[in-house]
């Protein structure tokens, strides 16, 4: 006889689940952040918010998410796919242009305000130790809630937004140091364990270091043909069962040498940015990113205890706004030090002001040893809380004071995310031969392009000439996105299955009303067919192949080149229109040779050109 289900074990899964496909699509559609949404959604049903009733009204305990640590496990996945995402818009030939925001900009960041918030704390009356632990832990930011805010108002990709992603780097890097310097302030070790801080440190760091050349050095090696394999068997179940373990795998991996699960997955990303399977890996990690990014703000939200707000309101909002206020005037000073335009110094600075999710560590890990007091850290903790549920709207600020003074153009450009085409590219899917000619022609144009493909040993092979393309599955919106869609001039389809073309091409126009479509066809009705579900040109294989047959005759039994390219002009456009559906947006533009070739003069019955005087 089966056990009885426990209910219990998956109310935390359904209430999360319920929030996510019903609450934040409420908050899409009134255009508020999805991220707010999922903070003020935990701080209703978390512990302090509906748990509070919840002992003595079971229609609450039905709806609180009570159990937060195993909550906080998955949680922290969120972080971590993150990582991985923003690893996989990057490489490290890419990092290292980077290194002078990284090492320059991040470093006197994370050093300045560091020492200006212990210096503050001490100042107070905390102890040296203590103030050390709080100035390193502030001086952190949240890269899993300011990423997304930046992306959902799409200013990863400029000047600010990659000095912003640099700061946050760097704050990565500085976790691991930061919490051995938590344990070196061990307050029950006390003074004794200075003398040993030297050879602690080193015997931190080398496994650290060894388990990250490791990873570089296998992973260089073995994922591109991982990945190879898995794409052969053309399993997305596969596909995606291989993306969780590079994922997880690396993250654990850097855990267990005592860096951060996060600082591994985006090691990973670095690894996999410059294959060909980035685009796929990209669309197939989106989903459990965007859930575990969602549940970590529940996390977040779940934290805050406006009780304790209420009862110390000076102490926990008064902190908050400090802590605010101090990192955004530290940030604007070092931006404008490094020459960055003002309105840039400012978007660099709004969001990173609050405080981050590695403090919740740091000073968890310091309260744990003693080495701060319990109830300070708790306010400290509320208070950075209090200004991670700030970061949107500092967001938004930050946007409106873009419009009122525009950012001054920056020397940055260089560092966009590695194989990002220019906004105005072509994207070419199906990339046989007809493929192949069509981007050998736009780069002949100099025209900025990607291609892509499902055969993979196809795509390895191109990939080997240095060409910009990409594994994936085309008729899935999401890969198109990854491909830059939103920003894309025109989409060319090439690929022999007709039923793939014609599900591109209603995806593509319902995406984008505006984007030019032009659509290889296997014949005049299939022509017809694409037309109506969008396509601003069609080109039939067997009534192109007639064109050039006829083109070829003429020219070869003497008739003047001019105008037999006049008259297949004319007959193509007949033909457009004749496959065209009445009204459709093609014709209405009008056909653009149509007025060329009834400008021209028809050639004169001797068969020599026009203008040239008879014998």
């Amino acid at each position: 006889m089966a056990e009885p289900l426990a209910l219990g074990e998956y109310k935390e899964a359904l209430i999360f689940l319920g929030a996510a496909g019903v609450v934040v699509p409420l908050f899409r559609r009134i255009k508020i952040s999805p991220v707010i949404g999922f903070l003020a959604l935990g701080m209703l049903l978390g512990p302090h918010g509906l748990g509070r009733l919840a002992a003595d009204n079971v229609w609450a305990a039905a709806f609180t998410l009570s159990n937060s640590e195993r909550m906080q496990h998955f949680a922290e996945l969120g972080v971590v796919f993150l990582l991985f995402t923003i690893g996989l818009e990057l490489s490290f030939e890419r990092l290292q242009t980077m290194r002078r925001l990284v090492f320059g900009l991040g470093a006197l960041q994370v050093g300045i305000t560091a020492i200006v918030i212990a210096a503050g704390a001490m100042l107070l009356g905390m102890e040296a130790r203590a103030a050390a632990i709080v100035g390193g832990a502030l001086a952190l930011s949240s890269t899993a809630i300011v990423m997304p805010v930046l992306a959902e108002r799409k200013r990863l990709n400029t000047g600010a937004g990659r000095a912003i992603f640099a700061i946050l780097l760097f704050q990565d890097l500085m976790v691991a140091p930061l919490l051995f310097m938590v344990s070196m302030l061990d307050a029950r070790v006390g003074a004794g364990l200075s003398a040993n801080v030297g050879a602690g440190l080193i015997y931190a760091i080398l496994p650290a270091l060894a388990v990250l050349g490791a990873i570089i050095g296998l992973g260089r090696v073995v994922l591109r043909p991982l990945f190879h394999q898995v794409a052969l068997t053309r399993s997305t179940e596969f596909f995606m069962a291989a993306c969780l373990l590079v994922v997880i795998g690396t993250g654990i991996a850097f855990a267990a040498a005592g860096l951060s699960m996060a600082l591994g997955a985006f090691v990973a990303g670095l690894l996999l940015a410059e294959t060909e399977y980035r685009r796929e890996i990209e669309t197939t990690i989106e989903p459990f990113k965007g859930l575990l990014l969602g549940l970590f703000f529940v996390s977040v939200g779940a934290g805050l205890d406006l009780a304790q707000v209420a009862a110390h309101p000076t102490a926990t909002v008064g902190l908050a706004v400090v802590l605010i206020a101090v990192k955004i005037l530290i940030l604007i000073v070092i931006a404008r030090a490094l020459r960055f335009s003002a309105p840039a110094a400012q978007e660099i600075a709004l969001p990173l002001g609050p405080g981050g999710e590695f403090a919740f560590v740091m000073i968890g890990a310091a309260i744990s040893t003693q080495a701060v007091n319990a109830a300070t850290g708790n306010l400290i903790l509320i208070a950075v809380t209090l200004s991670m549920v700030t970061i949107p709207l500092l967001g938004w600020l930050s946007t409106q004071l873009l419009r009122m003074q525009p950012e001054a153009p920056q020397d940055f450009a260089h560092l966009a995310p590695a194989g990002v085409a220019e906004s105005g590219h072509v994207i070419v899917i199906g990339h046989g031969r007809v493929g192949a000619l069509v981007s050998d022609m736009l780069s002949r144009h100099d025209i900025a392009h990607i291609s892509t493909d499902a055969n993979p040993r196809l795509v390895t092979r191109e990939r080997g000439s240095r060409k910009n393309i990409y594994w994936g599955d085309a008729t899935r919106v999401d890969f198109l996105r990854a491909c830059g869609l939103a920003d894309a001039r025109a989409i060319v389809l090439t690929m022999n299955s007709p039923r793939a073309i014609e599900i591109i091409v209603a995806l593509v126009r319902r995406e984008r009303p505006d984007i030019t479509i032009v659509a290889r066809a296997r014949d005049a009705h299939h022509a017809t067919v694409l037309y109506g579900l969008g396509a601003t040109d069609a080109i039939p294989e067997t009534i192109e192949a007639s064109l050039q047959l006829s083109e070829a005759v003429l020219v070869d039994i003497g008739v003047p080149m001019g105008y037999v390219i006049a008259s297949i002009h004319e007959k193509r456009d007949e033909y457009r229109k004749m496959l065209q559906p009445a009204g459709s947006a093609r014709e209405q533009r009008g056909i653009r040779m149509s007025t060329r070739v009834k400008d021209m003069k028809k050639p004169p019955k001797t068969g020599k050109p026009a203008g040239q005087p008879e014998a």
